[in-house]
């Protein structure tokens, strides 16, 4: 049997974060030799909400360039924009045809960001969890990973595929493969730097809550100088208590590569004037890497214009070749 198939993917809406790294990025270099991997920019779910038409090109080649800068091996995966395949609207609508209503508006996701829209709320917006759904799915994943926030999503894709293959094809040969979450427990949720009960976010108005993967080392050293922290002295894990140094431990146990029996031991006796400039040295060393092999791809756009090709390449004869057999199992006349 060939490599399990990995798909995920990331919006290109500006200010990749640490957040976006640790708890999904990361995780896919490590272990990206085990799969085979396909890994999108998914700028047709960065304009379910209000966007900048000049910034999204923009953003999507700055973001396919972190995926490289960051770790990602063409030998074991695939880059590719969403919207270059077209396969990823046509199977949404077909989906959009057979998803229930209420499967859509009992998302947690969509109940929290409509609220905060008002009456701007779109279509899509709502409709977003089906179109992650057609991404999956096109590519026949075996798994997916996802962050704790995203599991609903995932069931719903699930959701999907039975009611498919229940209508659509018969039990011994179903068409669409189902897909099961690869979930990591350390640093799937990224704390903000100024709540540490919410998650590090792109999306915060404040530029203080997270630090980006582009961020200049007198940058880091300021947000990390200005995040929120308590008055005891002594820092651990796991006190419902001080969300923050939970959090701010975490970082460093990540970006530090160290374990947490040995940052726990490590850090049981420091003060939060020893232990920040510690987490900033940590973090400005680890991030240099990647922030200098990102200048490298950007400086050679001919280079990340290939890669994008031959992933677009790649992944469009796969993806085609499952909407054929989702149409033809909808009765459709295939040329």
């Amino acid at each position: 049997m060939g490599k399990q198939r990995i798909l995920s993917g990331v919006q290109p809406t500006g200010n990749y974060h640490l957040g976006n790294y640790l708890g999904a990025i990361r995780n896919w270099v490590e272990a990206q030799s085990e799969y085979d991997n396909f890994f999108c920019v998914v700028d047709l779910h960065a304009i379910t909400v209000p966007h900048n038409p000049a910034e999204l090109a923009a953003n999507t080649y700055t973001l396919a360039a972190l995926y490289l800068a960051c770790g990602l091996d063409l030998e074991y995966s695939t880059i590719f924009v969403q919207s270059h395949i077209p396969a990823h609207s046509e199977l949404t609508w077909l989906f959009n045809c057979i998803t229930p209503m209420n499967w859509l508006t009992d998302m947690i996701q969509f109940k929290e960001k409509s609220e905060r829209q008002g009456e701007n709320v779109s279509v899509g917006l709502l409709d977003y969890p089906v179109l992650m759904a057609a991404d999956i799915l096109l590519y026949k994943a075996d798994k997916v990973p996802v962050g704790e926030d995203q599991k609903q999503h995932l069931e719903l894709t699930r959701d999907i595929v039975n009611r498919f293959n229940h209508q659509f094809a018969k039990p011994e040969n179903p068409v669409l493969k189902l897909p099961d979450p690869l979930i990591r427990k350390e640093g799937a949720r990224v704390m903000s730097l100024v709540d540490g009960t919410k998650k590090m976010s792109k999306s915060d108005p404040s530029e203080l809550s997270r630090i980006n993967l582009l961020d200049p080392p007198d940058a880091i050293a300021k947000k990390i100088k200005k995040c929120k922290t308590d008055l005891v002295r002594g820092l651990t894990f796991d006190d419902p208590e001080r969300p923050e140094c939970n959090n701010l431990l975490t970082l460093y146990m990540l970006l530090a590569g160290k374990t947490k029996e040995e940052v726990a031991v490590e850090c049981q006796d420091m003060g939060w004037g020893q232990f920040k400039p510690l987490l900033t040295e940590t973090t400005i060393n680890a991030l240099k890497p990647i922030q200098e092999k990102y200048q490298q791809v950007m400086d050679d756009k001919g280079y990340l214009e290939s890669v994008l090709r031959d992933g677009r390449e790649k992944a469009q004869a796969i993806a085609n070749q499952t909407l054929t057999q989702v149409k033809a199992a909808m009765g459709y006349s295939l040329p």
